[in-house]
């Protein structure tokens, strides 16, 4: 297990939108220094300008060019931008735009090198972070890219787990997208989430429908009986837990997710729309399914509000607390399975039990 603080990479995410704020009004109170050290990708610059903006109280910043540099007990920045970059609260701009891709490509890499344990990273505006080195739809895709293992989003909160079969697509391409490998894919890599890094010993996965009333039987569409139950068929062959399909109406307004330790969704506004009414302020996306751990607050940038004190920092603050738990929970799951016991098997002419040493340590 790891002895020293867990060091979390936050990116600033757009520097015109809520990031700044959320993550400084969690960061203003240093008795949280005492549970991680916090290395934020950004701009010193801008992160005092909010500080002021905002009326929020100072904090000890340690302006650091590497994360190697980090210092435990105070918030270590990164400059990431330039000087001249500016904020303007509220607007979209291609500026904000290529800074929330200069934190995101630093966080990264620093990761990689193994200078912190874990990504949260802040809201960025999907169209302005478009250019060069970045050509995805959103932070899923490009940490897909950018990491071992297959993605899945996963929204949490203690109401609820949803996870996605497809993201961030147009509803007209979803049904295209919904085939018996991929949501048996997807089951595979969340139950295996749902173990590793969240502790559950047999995970119980709730598999939601795609049409209206699950089809009623082929009459409102028939990738409920030609897709979706041959692929819970399959996966539960394979020993996982799932069940279904369920209408998605009657099975969150009849709150049935209180009985699964998971529920898997078709698209992105199926899963996404309950879980934030049920759980805006407390949500965490979860990327899972990578070899890095990241996390994030599940709202977007918020310009209505930015630079007006408004933003509630209770979603960051559960971000970063989840990507420490799931760091925390995989450290102990691989500790757990690192030795398992070798195979034994009876030796009937000898009546007696022999070890299996076909495989080394």
């Amino acid at each position: 297990m790891k002895d020293s603080l867990i060091r979390v990479g936050i990116t600033q995410g757009d520097i015109n939108g809520v990031g700044y704020e959320v993550v400084l009004k969690v960061l203003e109170d240093s008795r949280i220094l005492e549970l991680f050290t916090p290395i934020v990708y950004g701009s010193a610059k801008i992160a005092l300008f909010y500080r002021k903006q905002l009326g929020l109280q100072p904090i000890p910043f340690n302006i650091i060019r590497n994360a190697d540099d980090a210092r435990d007990g105070v918030v270590n920045i990164v400059n990431v931008v330039g000087e001249e970059v500016q904020a303007v609260p509220g607007e979209a701009t291609v500026e904000a735009g290529r800074a929330a891709y200069a934190a995101l490509q630093a966080a990264v890499a620093d990761n990689n090198d193994e200078k912190i344990d874990v990504i949260v990273t802040a809201p960025i505006n999907k169209n302005t972070i478009q250019g060069e080195g970045f050509h995805f739809a959103g932070h899923t895709e490009y940490l897909a890219a950018a990491f071992k293992g297959e993605p899945l989003m996963i929204l949490a909160s203690d109401k609820m787990r949803v996870a996605l079969v497809t993201t961030h697509l147009p509803v007209k391409e979803v049904s295209g997208k919904i085939t018996k490998e991929s949501i048996v894919e997807k089951l595979q890599i969340f139950n295996d989430s749902l173990i590793r890094d969240y502790g559950i010993v047999k995970p119980r996965i709730a598999v939601l429908a795609l049409n209206p009333h699950a089809g009623d039987n082929g009459l409102l569409g028939t990738e409920e009986r030609d897709v979706i139950v041959p692929a819970i068929e399959q996966a539960y062959g394979e020993k996982i837990s799932c069940f279904g399909p369920y209408a998605a109406d009657g099975f969150f307004g009849a709150s049935m997710y209180e009985k699964f330790d998971g529920v898997l969704a078709m698209y992105h506004d199926q899963g996404l729309a309950p879980f934030k009414a049920l759980a805006m302020d407390s949500g965490v996306n979860f990327t899972a399914g990578l070899s890095a751990i990241r996390t994030s607050p599940d709202h977007g940038t918020g310009y209505d509000i930015a630079g007006k004190g408004e933003a509630s920092e209770a979603s960051m603050r559960e971000a970063i607390y989840a990507a420490i738990d799931i760091f925390r929970n995989r450290e102990s799951h691989e500790e757990r399975t690192a030795n398992p016991l070798r195979r034994q098997y009876f030796d009937k002419s000898k009546d007696n039990v022999v070890l299996d040493f076909s495989k080394d340590d």
